[in-house]
């Protein structure tokens, strides 16, 4: 059953003190998201600006403040049940202390540790770039 539903997210790259936030799914509606580990963000909503969508979905997720640096990629995915295209930003935290009010875990990682976590798919291209970029 493919669906033409399309939803526009935004996802924060968190970086502090030379580590990334990963964030995993709790139970979802969508089986093969459940327990997946993805960058934290959310929808953007009507009247938004992808930057305001993201400091507001971080806010309400993890009741954190973040920085936003820059703009890091664009990845458009397709789902059995619908199709996402997330912006993704690279962040920074002063805090590294977190409240998850969505998800069920939390891990800090270097970026080459990244790739050992199971990761959501639409998330898998900004693992790799993350790792490739950061390579020396």
């Amino acid at each position: 059953m493919s669906t033409n539903k399309k939803i526009d997210v935004v996802a924060a790259i968190i970086e502090h003190s030379s580590e990334i936030l990963a964030v995993q799914r709790g139970p979802s509606k969508f089986a093969y998201l459940t327990g997946k580990f993805e960058f934290p963000g959310g929808k953007i909503e009507a009247g938004e600006t992808p930057e305001q969508a993201l400091l507001r979905e971080i806010k309400e997720e993890l009741l954190l403040d973040i920085k936003i640096l820059h703009e890091f990629v664009t990845v458009r995915h397709e789902y059995p049940d619908f199709k996402v295209t997330m912006q993704c930003f690279r962040c920074t935290t002063q805090e590294r202390s977190l409240t998850l009010t969505e998800h069920t875990e939390q891990q800090w990682l270097p970026i080459a540790g990244l790739p050992s976590l199971d990761w959501a798919p639409a998330d898998m291209p900004v693992v790799d770039k993350l790792v490739a970029t950061a390579s020396p």
